[in-house]
């Protein structure tokens, strides 16, 4: 129950993957959860899920691209458990292709989904977590982010090394504050299976792994719960990576 009397919220929580590990993770140490996505029925259904469990959990459906959503994201919050002591941004989206074939609007959904709609929540969550001189902050980012190799994922690469780079920059200016700001750089998740197009190209995959398997979703939420707890009061501005032991190239 490390945790325990603590708010957090986590954007992107209703899929099956990193958001909702890391949701129910954090509910199970005691916290109390925000869960937050774009899909308002599994919005519901995971919260519903986590307090039937004796967990408590609010749903709030927002998309984090918009910022009358986030705004009213944070004010139900602050409403209904009276603090914000934890923020994961979670949320993001690919849309693969070569450069000279990607459309303004889809450039513009990646931007927007993964870099933005960071931008968006910590600027939201600030002001109550410097009135209360704590908090909490973990940018989900990825490999991506400094692996130059991806082909066909310019969007993507570049609004994750946007997301480490601004998690830099809020970590020094909200030092002061007692709050700490780090971001997570996952490798290759089991969740993402879909994009493996074959055996070989799975292969292919796990030879570049060290520990040769995928990540799971529960890898990550555990390097968040770290980053959430008092254990990690002294880390802020890292980008941890959590990728089986890949190099950085």
């Amino acid at each position: 129950m490390r945790l325990e009397g603590r708010v957090a919220i986590v954007t992107a929580a209703a899929g099956a993957g990193i958001g909702q590990a890391t949701v129910r993770l954090l509910a199970k140490e005691g916290a109390s959860v925000v869960v937050s996505d774009t899909h308002q029925r599994r919005t519901m259904e995971v919260a519903e899920a986590l307090r039937s469990e004796g967990l408590r959990a609010l749903g709030i459906p927002c998309d984090v691209t918009s910022r009358e959503q986030v705004e009213n994201m944070v004010r139900k919050t602050l409403d209904e458990l009276g603090r914000i002591d934890f923020l994961v941004n979670n949320a993001g989206i690919n849309r693969p292709g070569p450069v000279h074939e990607t459309s303004d609007e889809d450039w513009d959904l990646v931007i927007d989904t993964n870099l933005k709609g960071t931008f968006y929540c910590t600027r939201a969550i600030l002001p109550t977590m410097i009135q209360q001189n704590y908090g909490r902050m973990v940018n989900i980012s990825s490999i991506a982010g400094w692996a130059t190799a991806n082909q066909n994922e310019a969007a993507y690469c570049a609004a994750k090394a946007g997301i480490m780079a601004f998690t830099r920059c809020v970590a020094l200016e909200t030092a002061k504050y007692n709050i700490t700001v780090n971001a997570i750089a996952p490798g290759q998740i089991e969740r993402d299976r879909g994009r493996i197009t074959s055996p070989e190209h799975l292969e292919q995959l796990l030879q570049a792994i060290p520990l040769r398997r995928l990540g799971k979703p529960e890898d990550i939420a555990y390097a968040a719960l770290f980053l959430a707890s008092d254990k990690a009061g002294y880390i802020t501005g890292a980008t941890l990576d959590v990728n089986g032991g890949i190099l950085k190239r």
